[in-house]
């Protein structure tokens, strides 16, 4: 997009562009969605950005009526596979709070200094000024939904000082810790006690199909770790998630009034708030762009009348691309039964989920999942949102028990490749960079798809709608 369409686009007040990019007013010194409520600036006051890191570093502090740290990410990282996309990704994760810009450089094979050079040019903010934003919106929902003192929330937020913290939030959001903390109307909900979660509204764009998500969550559900309760429409999926710090369990709503999906997070350590939110993002794919799908993919004959029928149809991703690559090797019998003898129990269970699912190196001696685990405790195989893809799936394959369509498979779901041709099946090039989501519109439902299951009509091993507790013996 050029700059004077990015300006249409805001004189439209068009959310199909929110998280895209970023617009600040120089006579006020704010920064704003695309899609902000407020009175059109004129052209000649307005400054675009790729991040809203960006917009800060130049000094812009963030709009109290659109909240622009509250939009999507950008679909732009998802697709790219390059260093900056996959440094996005990263830093989405947490690295940069958790390892330092040294860490997350020796993750990308690239010198700090090298990475901070591409980052500026491609996104106008280092890694430091990326993560500093990310941690103030961390902030910012610590605040304002739950009753935490505040210096306990600065260092849950990733920052490294008390003062820090000060000095970032009233950069961002010209106001006193205190003052955001007081600030009523944010749509955010009330405060709540640790021990009953962090409610969280997880911001999405576009049409959204949320009873193909759920339905797919809940014909995959593994006992112990996940489920879903409650009839279609009004669905409730629960999980539990192995994190950096510690353990948590998230539930996430299907039925949704606004723009946004309902979830509440319970954490043993606050410092994995970052982390699960993207993981959550990256599980129910939140951060994809449907208007871009929908016109590449509707504009083909065989696709245009699946696309018509179910607007919005995402691409699920994984909670736990170790967890996903494991339980796909072995199956969901044994996934099942790995949780309970292997799995980390937690302190207290909530309602069925009673572990969180082993991590790779528990489960090294396993004669089926044994080869797959070593390759991901000693490194040869990497799945965080980082790695290289090609890479992946190349060493993937190599690995004894994981065939072509779950290296593939893994790809698509563990690692949120959007444009994943299936194993065996149709390669389109005028489907790019949208392959995985044809699949999706190509496959059967999964509501459909468990029918037959338990009918006992065969489904081919080569099959990639197989879901990670799918036996790839057949």
């Amino acid at each position: 997009m050029d700059e004077d369409t990015r300006y249409e686009a805001v004189s439209s007040r068009d959310a199909r562009f929110d998280g895209a990019f970023f617009f600040a007013v120089e006579t006020t010194g704010i920064y704003c969605r695309p899609s902000c409520p407020a009175v059109t600036p004129k052209r000649k006051n307005v400054t675009f950005f790729p991040t809203a890191a960006a917009a800060q570093g130049h000094g812009f502090r963030a709009c109290r009526r659109c909240r622009p740290d509250a939009v999507p990410g950008s679909a732009e990282w998802n697709v790219r596979a390059d260093v900056v996309g996959r440094a996005m990704r990263l830093i989405g994760d947490g690295v940069v709070d958790r390892e330092g810009v040294p860490g997350l450089a020796g993750r990308l094979g690239y010198s700090a200094r090298q990475l901070q050079r591409q980052l500026t040019a491609e996104v106008g903010a280092g890694p430091v000024a990326l993560a500093r934003a990310q941690r103030a919106h961390t902030a910012r929902l610590l605040l304002q939904t739950t009753s935490l003192p505040v210096t306990e929330i600065a260092f849950a937020s990733g920052f490294a000082s008390v003062r820090q913290f000060n000095d970032t939030i009233r950069r961002v959001y010209a106001r006193t810790p205190t003052a955001l903390r007081a600030e009523s109307g944010t749509g955010a909900g009330p405060r709540t006690a640790l021990t009953a979660g962090v409610p969280l509204r997880l911001a999405r764009r576009g049409p959204y199909a949320a009873r193909e998500v759920f339905d797919l969550l809940a014909a995959e559900a593994l006992p112990h770790i996940e489920e879903v309760l409650g009839a279609s429409g009004s669905r409730t999926y629960h999980r539990t998630l192995r994190l950096p710090y510690g353990t948590g369990i998230v539930s996430v709503d299907e039925h949704a009034a606004g723009p946004w999906l309902e979830a509440r997070i319970r954490l043993t350590d606050l410092r994995d708030l970052t982390t699960a939110v993207q993981r959550l993002r990256r599980l129910f794919d939140l951060d994809a762009d449907p208007y871009a799908v929908a016109e590449r993919l509707g504009a083909d004959p065989e696709l245009a009348e699946r696309v018509a029928a179910r607007p919005g149809l995402r691409s699920p991703g994984a909670a736990d691309p170790e967890e996903f690559a494991l339980r796909g090797v072995v199956g969901p019998r044994e996934a099942a039964r790995l949780a309970r003898s292997h799995g980390t129990a937690l302190d207290r269970a909530h309602g069925a989920l009673t572990h969180v699912f082993p991590e790779p190196a528990a489960l090294t001696g396993h004669p089926v999942a044994g080869p797959l685990a070593v390759a991901l405790t000693d490194g040869t195989v990497r799945l965080d949102p980082g790695a290289d893809r090609d890479a992946a799936e190349r060493t993937l394959r190599e690995v004894p028990g994981v065939t072509a369509a779950l290296a593939g498979l893994i790809r698509m779901r563990g690692l949120g490749d959007p444009d994943v041709a299936p194993e065996g099946g149709p390669d389109a090039e005028n489907w790019r960079p949208w392959r995985s989501y044809a699949l999706r519109h190509l496959e059967p439902p999964a509501a459909e798809a468990a029918v037959t299951e338990r009918t006992g009509s065969p489904r081919e091993p080569s099959d990639p709608s197989c879901g990670p507790g799918a036996d790839e013996s057949g």
